[in-house]
């Protein structure tokens, strides 16, 4: 999740990475590797025919930018607090602080964990599905 807030923030090239880091050179290797072979990150030469490369973002990794801003606003509650967040998020139009993240209803409405339950989706395997089975039945009990 590091590499991927890196890549957020623009970082692009190997060194970068490892230098902003402090991962050793191997680790950073399979875990880009890793990046990419997920399609989290493509992998794409500086410039044409060149052997230099950079790492960006897919959509895919794009993607998973709500999920940075909500560990983010965790780690600025629980670990170092309200008034010492070390970055602030803002809407880049308004220049304003953003919302916290929040689950919401199909109707809009915010929801708390207690209002959220968990449903076998069409891909569940069925340890998968038997395990659903047995939290809704303490649920019920």
């Amino acid at each position: 999740m590091l590499i991927v807030r890196e890549a957020f923030l623009g970082t692009r090239r190997f060194e970068e990475f490892q230098g902003r880091l402090g991962i050793a050179r191997n680790i950073l290797t399979a875990r880009l590797k890793k990046l990419c072979s997920n399609q989290i990150l493509d992998r794409v030469p500086v410039k044409e025919g060149a052997k230099r490369h950079e790492y960006i973002l897919t959509r895919k990794g794009k993607d998973m930018m709500p999920l940075l801003v909500a560990l983010t606003q965790w780690g600025d509650r629980w670990v170092f607090g309200e008034e010492r967040k070390p970055v602030i998020f803002l809407d880049r139009e308004h220049r304003q602080p953003i919302s916290r993240v929040q689950v919401f209803s199909s109707r809009g409405e915010a929801l708390r964990p207690r209002d959220i339950m968990i449903a076998a989706g069409p891909g569940a395997t069925p340890e998968a599905r038997a395990r659903i089975e047995e939290l809704e039945e303490l649920e019920l009990s």
